[in-house]
Parts: structure tokens; C-alpha cells; sequence
């Protein structure tokens, strides 16, 4: 078995026919593990920022000692503009293109 068979499906493009901002992700952090960064980053933009923001909530639980609060929250914006960025850029820019 591999281990795109234990991924989910977009429920967004199952039903609807239409990819989320999210779409993607999964593929894109399975390349990163097989050293594929450059094709990561084509299928999804914010792989990377995803992964520190990932990195940085585990952080979090194991040292309680340091507020994570703002860094977390500033993570989180900074992949939310990458991935809507990248979402417009890839079906809009590059469908006219």
C-alpha cells in the first residue's frame, strides 16, 4: 500500500466541483518527505509556511513555558494570504494565460 491511499478527498471538489484553497496540501507535505521540494511548492504554495506553522503548534504543547499566542497567530494570516494568493493566481491568472 502507499500512502496515497490513506489520503482524504477534497470534500469541496467531490461534491461541488470546485478546489478549496486547500487543495492540494496534502499532496504537496507527502513530496516535501520524499525530497520533491520544488514540485511541493508548485502544487501548493504554502506548503513550507504550513509546515512551520504545523511545527511551531507541536512547539507550543511540549514547551509550555513561552507564549506561542501571536507568532501562531501571525503564521496563520501570513499562509492564509499565500494560499488565497495562490489559489486566485492558479485558477484565474494562469486559465487566461
Amino acid at each position: 500500500m502507499k500512502i496515497e491511499d490513506f489520503m482524504l478527498s477534497c470534500p469541496s471538489k467531490k461534491f461541488l466541483g470546485i478546489e478549496c484553497f486547500g487543495c492540494g496540501a496534502q499532496r504537496a507535505i507527502v513530496m516535501v518527505f520524499e525530497g520533491r521540494f520544488s514540485e511541493a511548492f508548485h502544487m501548493f504554495p504554502a506548503v513550507y509556511t504550513l509546515l512551520m506553522f504545523l511545527f511551531t503548534v507541536g512547539l507550543s504543547f511540549v514547551d509550555k513555558k513561552r507564549n506561542y499566542g501571536n507568532i501562531l497567530i501571525i503564521m496563520a494570516v501570513a499562509n492564509s494570504i499565500i494560499m488565497v494568493i495562490a489559489y486566485f493566481y492558479k485558477h484565474f491568472y494562469l486559465n487566461t494565460h
